[in-house]
């Protein structure tokens, strides 16, 4: 890549920035890359055009459309990601490393896309259930989430320029929310190739992403109530940035995931020569050299039982001298640099503090080889690893974060000890306990939960399979208490919600039903001449219902049943055992309620509906004994389109059906959904 002058992507266009910028160099040859800026930008501007053209963009669309469109996006970048990894060599990443970021970051893209099922198709999402607010129930309650009418702003860190911005991205663009995106200056050159592909493939809509390459001085001044923050870099940064006065003002929603002080603890039953010992060693190993250390999810405190500090600090050391230290792109390097020179320097003197009340066991700050580079020249740092021998007094490491690859050794006496000096680093994002004893791991998770946003228990039972301490997943949280940031990104469901004002509606279910386009009990029925099952998915009309005939339950329909489905509990056979429990005498099954109701209100006949796609939520509310006359009220609940497969597939649609049976008082006796899947009249 040649020396250039980045460009932001602003307003719907490409501009460069003024001045001279912000030099950004190789990581491993020192060499000037780029330069970027963001100088004399005008933010009011730049987040009016969000709000006012990507917002109504992205909101006109649903859920699903807007997830089609995340899985035609990630299909792309897959197709094109090997153009990124030479440039992501230049920010001192690994083959290996740059797999986590760029493959990682479109992988992100891919889960959020799956997630669309998840959501109705429509612009906004129906949280839950109904709640009954009357005695008569003509005054009910429901909540709906709705996009929020602003900008996302992401703040990102260097050490991760792809996958910080595609996994931030992911959720707010799923959400129905326009972002605008602020790489580290010190990378962006990497995000902005990426980026430039984006708005090139013309997937998304207009105004749904923008791009500032520089510092972004001032970028949080004019957001509103509207606006949502995410960022991701140190826990210093973070706290300046949630203190503005117009983000407390304005009430503005601030997610921060920063850099914590993790923690890995190996169980007293994971002696050397265990499976548990071996991963456990590897796992700190890898999660020290990964990205030459610099993870907001690396291990950081190694807290290993007292007897076994030795056998530990030999193991470890052992594995370390096989980290070959240098240039990216030469064969048999397994860690390259830092991003860059800055960055050591603050390294040497976070290594510094730590040394002055802990001893460097393995590595050093200088001296060491380098494969295909000059040192001189790079960003390069060998692992270190300390040993703090009186953790509990000595707590420089559950204060410093040497953000390389740096961690420190210490022993604990018994598990109590281990939890609280794991918490001692206060809330971290994640934490590793080493054990095959389901004992330690219970009682470790229940200390230590309160402290860390995720924990991974580690043994040989899930470790093929595992993805490991250091790697956020998009359908997990990501984020944690105290110094950690307090935040969650990601978290399948629950990050797009994030997105999502929660808003509580109340009326009468007829409105409420028309207002959701959900049935709800209550709602006045809109019935028809012609059979429900009769009719293709687009005729179907939510709240259409189908009142039934009906069907007096006789004792011969019990013991039919019971032998039909083999289900001879006492209650449907046996009067005789009825003492001391809830029912009168023989009652019917809930299954046979069920079975019946499906009797009442089937078509028989050939028609659009194509199978019984499953039952949701049955519930039996009132015992039917023989002589009980039973009803069905059967009515559309909601109507879900489907994805055609491929070419061949037929068009067609899941329906949910309120299954309401009562009765001769006309009180529901079981009520629940069921979904059957009915085919489009038009298949074009």
């Amino acid at each position: 890549m040649p020396n250039t002058n980045l460009h932001n992507y602003l307003l719907g266009q490409w501009t460069p920035h003024d001045g001279d910028g912000f030099p950004q160099y190789d990581a491993v040859t020192g060499e000037l890359i780029a330069t970027c800026g963001s100088e004399g930008l005008d933010y009011a501007a730049i987040m009016d055009y969000a709000r006012r053209v990507g917002g109504p963009n992205l909101r006109k669309m649903t859920f699903r459309e807007r997830g089609q469109m995340l899985k035609k996006l990630a299909l792309y970048l897959h197709s094109i990601r090997k153009k990124y990894y030479p440039l992501s060599y230049r920010t001192g990443a690994t083959k290996g490393d740059s797999w986590i970021d760029i493959d990682g970051g479109i992988g992100t893209l891919f889960a959020y896309a799956s997630l669309r099922r998840q959501f109705p198709d429509k612009p906004f999402h129906i949280d839950g259930e109904a709640v009954g607010l009357s005695k008569e129930g003509t005054f009910i309650g429901h909540h709906i989430m709705v996009p929020k009418h602003g900008v996302a702003v992401h703040i990102n860190a260097f050490n991760f320029p792809i996958w910080g911005m595609l996994e931030k991205l992911s959720v707010n663009l799923l959400a129905g929310v326009p972002a605008v995106v602020k790489p580290s200056e010190i990378t962006s050159f990497l995000t902005e190739a990426m980026v430039r592909d984006i708005i090139d493939s013309g997937i998304l809509p207009e105004g749904a992403v923008q791009l500032v390459c520089g510092k972004g001085h001032g970028i949080l001044d004019t957001l509103g109530e509207q606006d949502t923050v995410t960022f991701t870099g140190s826990a210093s940064t973070g706290r300046k940035l949630k203190a503005l006065p117009n983000i407390i003002e304005n009430a503005v929603a601030f997610n921060m995931e920063a850099d914590s002080l993790n923690a890995a603890i190996l169980g007293e039953d994971a002696v050397p020569g265990s499976p548990t010992f071996d991963l456990f060693i590897k796992e700190v190993r890898r999660e020290m050299t990964v990205k030459c250390g610099q993870k907001c999810t690396a291990i950081r405190r190694i807290i290993v039982p007292e007897n076994l500090v030795e056998d530990v600090q030999l193991a470890l050391s052992q594995q370390l001298q096989k980290t070959t230290i240098g240039n990216p792109t030469v064969e048999g390097v397994r860690m390259g640099a830092l991003v860059s020179k800055k960055q050591l320097e603050t390294l040497r003197q976070r290594i510094q503090e730590l040394a002055g009340e802990t001893n460097i066991v393995y590595g050093q700050t200088d001296g060491f080889e380098v494969m295909g580079a000059d040192q001189n020249k790079g960003a390069f740092c060998s692992p270190i690893l300390l040993l703090n021998d009186d953790p509990f007094n000595k707590q420089g490491a559950h204060n410093i974060e040497a953000f390389g690859p740096v961690s420190t050794l210490m022993p604990y006496k018994g598990l109590e000890e281990a939890i609280e000096l794991a918490n001692m680093g206060k809330g971290s994002l994640v934490s590793t306990v080493a054990t095959a004893d389901e004992r330690i791991a219970t009682d470790y998770v229940m200390g230590a939960a309160a402290y860390h946003g995720r924990i991974l228990i580690l043994n040989e039972e899930s470790a093929k399979e595992s993805t490991g301490h250091g790697s956020p997943m998009p359908l997990l949280v990501h984020g944690g208490p105290g110094r950690a940031g307090g935040g969650e990104e990601m978290g399948g469901v629950r990050g797009v919600k994030h997105y999502l004002q929660r808003t509580a509606i109340q009326g009468h279910p007829t409105m409420i039903t028309a207002v959701t386009g959900q049935y709800q009990k209550g709602a006045a029925y809109k019935e028809k001449a012609i059979h429900p099952f009769q009719q293709h998915f687009e005729d179907l009309e939510v709240g259409e219902t189908l009142i039934t005939a009906k069907h007096t339950v006789t004792e011969a329909d019990i013991v039919n049943f019971a032998n039909v489905s083999g289900d001879h509990f006492y209650a449907h056979v046996d009067e005789t055992s009825l003492e001391g429990t809830i029912f009168e005498r023989r009652v019917a099954h809930g299954y046979y309620l069920l079975s019946k109701a499906a009797g009442l209100f089937v078509d028989g006949r050939k028609g659009p509906v194509l199978l019984n796609y499953g039952i949701e939520d049955f519930r039996f509310t009132k015992p039917v004994y023989p002589g009980a006359t039973i009803g069905v009220r059967f009515s559309c609940k909601e109507k879900i389109r489907q994805e055609k497969r491929d070419e061949e597939d037929i068009r067609k649609g899941i329906v949910k059906w309120m299954v309401d049976v009562y009765d001769e008082t006309g009180e529901t006796v079981a009520i629940g959904t069921i979904l059957t899947m009915v085919r489009m009249r038009d298949q074009n």
